[in-house]
């Protein structure tokens, strides 16, 4: 699998700026438009939520819909977001497709060392999710095993809910302890939030509505990505 985008420089400085659309809020009759249309305007990756009906209530999409993705964008950085109750069931079926496989720590408890090594024996980066009610002592054992932290800003499962600034604590520990990690925040970003988002410490912008339903996506791409910058 050829990735195209490298979220760090070198370990002692911290990752670039990215930002990664969310497909959930595009038009879902026509995903791979909607794709090559965000990746043509600058996004540097594509988030894709998948939802298993229990560990939150909605339904999304699941591997069939990545991997024919994949076959659309073969370059293209697939950023899988699982909020699933069995992160280990779904590491096989998206071996080869996404790029990132990420889960979250609240489903995995004390499997959480070996869903992380399964999924890296897998070849995927791997990423640790945080719901807003769950404390950020719950990922430090494992900031040393894995590429990325996403700390979530909305509550995970329905998209359109308002940011949650009370969380942004948590991505300034994780910066703290952990100047060269890549840090995701995911729910309500736009240019009214970003900028609180970049300074707490996030490099890594997952944008839906903001992105999609913009008149102009390639500015708004854009300007998220300065706010960034503004802030590292």
């Amino acid at each position: 699998l050829k990735l195209q985008f490298l979220y760090f420089i070198a370990s002692d400085i911290m990752p670039r700026a990215s930002i990664a659309p969310s497909l959930l809020a595009s038009d879902l009759s026509n995903l791979a438009a909607e794709s090559m249309k965000v990746l043509a305007a600058g996004a540097d990756a594509l988030h894709l939520d998948i939802m298993d009906g229990h560990f939150v209530p909605n339904l999304s999409w699941g591997p069939p819909v990545v991997q024919s993705l994949r076959k659309n964008l073969p370059d293209a950085y697939l950023d899988c977001h699982l909020m699933v109750s069995n992160p280990m069931q779904w590491i096989e079926p998206l071996k080869n497709v996404a790029t990132r496989y990420t889960f979250h720590v609240e489903a995995t408890k004390d499997k959480t060392s070996e869903v992380i090594k399964a999924a890296r024996e897998a070849g995927f980066e791997v990423g640790l999710a945080l719901s807003p009610d769950t404390p950020v002592t719950e990922i430090q054992p494992y900031l040393d095993s894995i590429d990325m932290v996403l700390v979530m800003t909305v509550r995970p499962g329905f998209g359109g809910q308002s940011f949650m600034h009370e969380v942004l604590p948590k991505v300034e520990s994780v910066r703290k302890s952990h100047p060269d990690m890549c840090i995701q925040v995911d729910g309500g970003l736009g240019l009214s939030t970003i900028d609180a988002a970049a300074k707490a410490g996030a490099n890594d912008i997952v944008a839906g509505s903001s992105v999609f339903k913009a008149d102009d996506c390639k500015a708004m791409i854009e300007g998220l990505r300065a706010a960034v910058k503004k802030h590292m």
